[in-house]
């Protein structure tokens, strides 16, 4: 749980760095609500973190953030939202790979990724293999090893 504060915490001061650095004018925003588009479902690893950044910008700007979960079709039915509602109270939070992988996997994409701008890493997650001891495996190279001996089991 520390670390998630510490990403959190990083993340708020990152934004509040960018969001002072911007000419005068754009200080008046946020004038209204907020909403945040996040491109897996509820529970998810990201959506715990949105919400709890979400929560954190609300208390900030003095304005409700709104997370939507929008999951389905490899990030793109929250980014066609996204890009289509054209709204400056808009947000995408999701994983880069939501949308720069999407040219080398798709031969036709719903959007034009030059309209997707990242402008700020909120997060770095760490995705672990594990398996029970009673398996006895040490290594990824004995795990493959096991289920090529073993196919279907």
């Amino acid at each position: 749980m520390r670390i998630v504060n510490i990403l959190i915490g990083s993340a708020i001061a990152l934004l509040s760095l960018t969001l002072s650095a911007l000419p005068s004018a754009a200080q008046s925003w946020p004038t209204r609500t907020v909403r945040v588009i996040l491109p897996l479902g509820p529970g998810a690893g990201a959506d715990i973190g949105a919400r709890l950044i979400a929560e954190k910008l609300a208390a900030k700007w003095g304005q409700a953030v709104v997370v939507e979960n929008r999951p389905g079709g490899d990030g793109f039915v929250a980014i066609t939202a996204f890009l289509s509602a054209r709204d400056d109270h808009m947000l995408f939070f999701g994983p880069a790979a939501s949308f720069t992988a999407h040219p080398y996997l798709h031969d036709k994409l719903p959007y034009d990724p030059r309209d997707l701008a990242p402008v700020a890493r909120v997060s770095a997650t760490l995705i672990s293999l594990t398996a029970p001891p009673q398996l006895n495996v040490n290594s990824l190279g004995e795990l493959f090893a096991m289920a090529r001996a073993a196919p279907g089991n």
